[in-house]
């Protein structure tokens, strides 16, 4: 099986050390196309005004000067020799749960490799104000290896990610699997922070609002994740709201 990894954190990020150990635990043929920087809240953005830069960095391990899509197509469409059969994205540092799947590179990036018709997986790690420089890395790869392989022996529908949220506990503190839905979070969880330089000019900051507790509603990603348990959510491309479409469909009729 030949997997390729990326992620949004950078190439020198520790959550993409944990995604090679969990690739290599699954297959040999281990492929990494990650960002030269970090990529944090790009999204599925393309650069399209500036030149994608390559760097191989070691045997199957390259950087892009770019963001996680196009890392994905870099590896798919330039520098491997054949299609990957599977992409897992990750690990992020941090949850990508909720809203956060709209926002984040590392979901686009196993959204890209489904575009591309490629079984994909997103995978993150929580952490809390305690585990903030040392998120548990090791949750991840104790128990992404038999979830991954389990899922791709029943199959991936076609046009579906799997993205996988890891609690904020060790291994053995880990209560179960989950399977999810995508959470809600309270709409004011993002903020503008106005600050001033030293000259007196104005900057802001896009910043999550603190004592905020994103308590989801049961059987979502965010209930999941506060009972230490993995959080597996399918996520489809098709974005298509059939139940307005239908009402649009009589009232424009």
């Amino acid at each position: 099986m030949r997997i390729l990894i990326t992620n949004d954190d950078g190439i020198h990020a520790p959550g993409l050390e944990a995604c090679e150990q969990i690739a290599r635990a699954i297959s040999d043929d281990v492929w990494v196309v990650a960002p030269e920087t970090d990529q944090s809240g790009v999204s599925h953005s393309l650069s399209l005004n500036d030149p994608l830069r390559l760097r191989e960095i070691d045997e199957r391990r390259f950087a892009v000067k770019g963001t996680p899509t196009d890392c994905v197509i870099m590896g798919v469409r330039h520098i491997m020799k054949a299609k990957p059969d599977v992409i897992i994205s990750g690990v992020n540092r941090g949850r990508n749960v909720a809203e956060d799947v709209l926002y984040s590179g590392t979901v686009a990036a196993a959204k890209e490799g489904t575009v591309l018709g490629i079984p994909s997986f997103a995978l993150s790690q929580a952490y809390t104000f305690t585990t903030k420089h040392l998120p548990n890395w090791d949750t991840g790869i104790a128990h992404a290896p038999k979830l991954i392989e389990k899922i791709l022996k029943e199959g991936i529908p076609k046009d579906v990610l799997v993205n996988i949220n890891f609690p904020d506990c060790a291994p053995a503190e880990v209560a179960g699997v989950a399977v999810s839905t995508q959470g809600k979070r309270d709409a004011e969880f993002l903020h503008i922070d106005a600050r001033h330089d030293g000259r007196g000019n104005p900057y802001y900051w896009i910043a999550f609002a603190r004592g905020i507790k994103p308590a989801g509603p049961s059987g979502s990603d965010l209930a999941a994740l506060d009972n230490k348990k993995i959080a597996v959510t399918p996520l489809r491309l098709d974005l298509t709201d059939e139940p307005f479409m239908t009402k649009l469909a009589a009232l424009l009729a």
